[in-house]
């Protein structure tokens, strides 16, 4: 077979001239897979930058992460990314590779980056020094070489400009391709919603922040109204009991026709309860600041004067007897950390209860203790004994006659709970809120009554629920309630007829129990938990 010659061909004995068709298409197959992997790596990278937004990060470390995943993708020396200063009408950096986290800020239409914001069209540079909106300034600053640069802005959900990313410097090219800008695009879009997200969480939390900002002043403000509520009541209230001392054996004698003993009881009664208002205002304040013991100091140096001043010949050994009280008093004071005792806390809840039930004998309530029998606490008794009897009185007093109320002493894991609940009227959500706030009462005022102590509907001062939430702050338990407002009297307008047999909804312990309730938790730290009833 006869095979013609071609021009320029180099030909054997075996008709090698063809095996050059084959040499020529080589090339164009290396070039084709070189593509295909380029492409398959830069797909493969999004994804992996879609798996780094889904972690979690903070917001800094989230975009670093990004700037280092698009300049490995697109082959660039650098990547900046400006977010726009609106209040300030300047592009920052809050990434820039290279620049040490120094932050660059520029007004937002100059440079490259302000050309791309302002217009919002993509920017790519073969020789960025050639062309004139080049900020210049910033090479000389950072001692940089800026060659070709690819600047794109980006935009949030609602279309409006957020900022600008910039890769500069082609590595294995003199300009960025059009591939590039593909990519950076899909990047930016990226980085959009994340940055979106971040903004949005960052407002929250700023949100949040003032708020709590304003509650730390409401709450200096309500603590100066209280300490200036003990201050000022004091001395009004000792004066007007002083003047009524006077006044009523005057009056019984010049107007025996007249029933002064009734008028002045209900002087005296009011009175009291302001006197009482006061001191509970004043341990609230002194208990806050850990003063609680100069409070007796001050009752005894009030003591110390009156005596004085109605004996003014008082023998040197009542003298030396006060004095040597009051030395007691601060001793004791200053020791009142070291003053708790382990106490069995079964046995202390019996005893609370036989107290209540005492003195609600009239109400012909159920009262009942349940739970973990062989369990102490170390804690100042005086103070649980003060919490624990509140909270007892508290529940009587918002139960109706022929109610129940139970304690409850609970271990779940390193846990303790001693559980005050009662089958009351309950508290509407909102009021839980405002339960330890202080001066306020879980019932419209119009209704507001003040009856004797565990009475139902005895109302109070609206302030025992405060001192023991503070107590609790101080000696390390908590104190939280749970409750369900009565279904058939929903709001704190409506009142309850005071007695289950006399409710027209419910004719059983049970049903008063289903349709209203509230728990108050008293929860104990670990550290002061004992197995057993003694050590």
């Amino acid at each position: 077979m006869f095979v013609e010659n071609m021009p320029g061909k180099k030909q054997d004995s075996r008709g090698k001239g063809a095996d050059n068709l084959v040499t020529g298409e080589v090339p164009q197959v290396t070039a084709l897979e070189r593509s295909l992997t380029e492409s398959n790596r830069k797909l493969h990278s999004l994804l992996e930058l879609g798996q780094i937004i889904g972690l979690d990060l903070q917001i800094e470390e989230m975009l670093v992460r990004i700037a280092e995943k698009a300049a490995e993708v697109m082959g660039a020396d650098r990547f900046s990314l400006f977010l726009y200063d609106r209040r300030r009408d300047e592009l920052f950096t809050t990434v820039a590779l290279g620049l040490n986290k120094e932050e660059i800020r520029i007004p937002s239409s100059v440079g490259l980056a302000g050309h791309s914001f302002q217009t919002g069209k993509t920017l790519n540079i073969a020789d960025a020094h050639q062309d004139p909106r080049f900020l210049q300034a910033v090479d000389k600053h950072t001692g940089y070489q800026t060659k070709s640069v690819l600047c794109m802005p980006f935009f949030g959900r609602s279309g409006q400009k957020m900022g600008v990313v910039e890769l500069i410097n082609k590595k294995d090219s003199e300009a960025f391709a059009e591939e590039d800008e593909a990519f950076l695009k899909t990047f930016s879009n990226h980085a959009a919603v994340f940055l979106e997200m971040a903004q949005l969480q960052e407002e929250r939390m700023e949100a949040l922040r003032k708020s709590h900002g304003e509650l730390e002043c409401l709450n200096v403000a309500k603590s100066r109204a209280l300490d200036h509520l003990a201050h000022e009541l004091r001395t009004p209230i000792a004066l007007m009991q002083g003047v009524i001392r006077l006044l009523k054996p005057r009056l019984e004698k010049h107007y025996p026709q007249v029933n002064v003993q009734g008028f002045f009881e209900i002087l005296e009664k009011n009175l009291s309860r302001l006197l009482l208002t006061q001191q509970t205002a004043d341990r609230i304040v002194r208990a806050s600041r850990g003063e609680e013991g100069s409070l007796i100091l001050d009752e005894l140096e009030r003591l110390g004067k009156h005596i004085e001043e109605a004996v003014p010949a008082m023998p040197r050994e009542v003298k030396d007897h006060i004095a040597a009280l009051k030395e007691w008093m601060i001793r004791l004071s200053h020791c009142s950390a070291t003053a708790q005792r382990v106490i069995p806390l079964y046995r202390f809840a019996g005893e609370r209860i036989e107290q209540a039930e005492a003195l609600a004998r009239h109400r012909m309530l159920r009262f009942f203790l349940e739970g973990e029998k062989n369990v102490s606490v170390i804690m100042e008794q005086e103070t649980l004994k003060g919490v624990v009897n509140g909270l007892i009185r508290n529940a009587a007093e918002n139960t109706p006659d022929e109610g129940t109320i139970r304690v409850r002493i609970e271990q779940t894991g390193h846990n303790l709970f001693l559980k005050i609940e009662d089958s009351g009227i309950g508290i509407t959500d909102e009021d839980q809120g405002r339960i330890f706030e202080g001066l306020f009462h879980a019932r419209h005022t119009d209704l507001y009554g003040t009856r004797k102590p565990y009475d139902f509907d005895a109302g109070g001062k609206g302030l025992d629920l405060l001192l023991m939430k503070i107590y609790g702050q101080r000696f390390g338990f908590d104190l939280t309630v749970q409750s369900k407002r009565c279904t058939h009297i929903p709001t704190d307008r409506d009142t309850c007829p005071g007695q289950i047999s006399r409710c027209p909804h419910c004719k059983t312990r049970e049903d008063c129990a289903e349709a209203g309730w509230s728990t108050f938790i008293l929860t104990f730290p670990t550290t002061s938990i004992v197995k057993g009833e003694t050590l």
